[in-house]
């Protein structure tokens, strides 16, 4: 029942949005994974980002989609923790710091084990409108023991624009996805933070839409 809930959301509702109200320039596709266990990693200015990125894969495996989303936000009421466990299938992150690691990740690992493909951002939290915070170290300590998880880096640009922090308003703004290579393995979590910062900016060159004035 889940699948197919979240097949006819992102057919009757989040295509003809992307497609109709959302234009987007998107590079690389080819380079999305196809099965798991994987990782997408994407920069974060927008409660777009998650539905246009999904939006991105086939419907054949849209179920296969487990966007990590924090549970203080998207579990604080009953209508909207329905809508995000069993419409956008996320997996909820407790960001208390009493939270050993182990336990944070419990789910995610087992989703990755379930041959899942993550979304993941790992700036932590939403940003300004097309700013870029530094990423931090979760993603690292996330696979630093999964040598078969592969990480696809994202970038996008525009969403923040087209629905601003703190607005219900969309507005038709056009945007850029852009899609990297697969992240090379880091040493250690200071070496992976300047591999996706760095991987980011490369990827940002690629953008159709001028950034010079974000």
């Amino acid at each position: 029942m889940q699948r197919l809930l979240k097949i006819l959301f992102f057919l009757l509702v989040v295509r003809p949005l992307v497609l109709i109200v959302l234009g987007l320039n998107i590079r690389n596709i080819n380079k999305l994974p196809r099965k798991g266990p994987a990782v997408i990693a994407a920069n974060h200015n927008s409660h777009l980002d998650t539905i246009v990125l999904m939006s991105l894969f086939p419907l054949s495996i849209i179920h296969k989609l487990r966007p990590v989303a924090a549970a203080d936000y998207f579990l604080s009421n009953k209508w909207l923790a329905w809508f995000s466990l069993n419409v956008i299938g996320i997996i909820p992150l407790n960001r208390a710091d009493h939270v050993k690691r182990e336990q944070l990740f419990s789910d995610c690992h087992k989703a990755l084990d379930n041959g899942d493909i993550l979304i993941l951002f790992p700036e932590g939290t939403r940003g300004e409108p097309e700013q870029y915070g530094k990423p931090k170290k979760g993603l690292y300590y996330l696979v630093e023991d999964r040598p078969d998880t592969l990480i696809t880096p994202i970038v996008m640009h525009g969403l923040g624009r087209a629905l601003p922090r703190g607005e219900a308003l969309l507005v038709p703004f056009n945007c850029d996805v852009v899609v990297g290579d697969v992240l090379p393995i880091a040493d250690d979590p200071e070496q992976f933070v300047e591999i996706v910062t760095n991987t980011f900016m490369q990827l940002r060159q690629q953008f159709i839409t001028s950034c010079e004035s974000d």
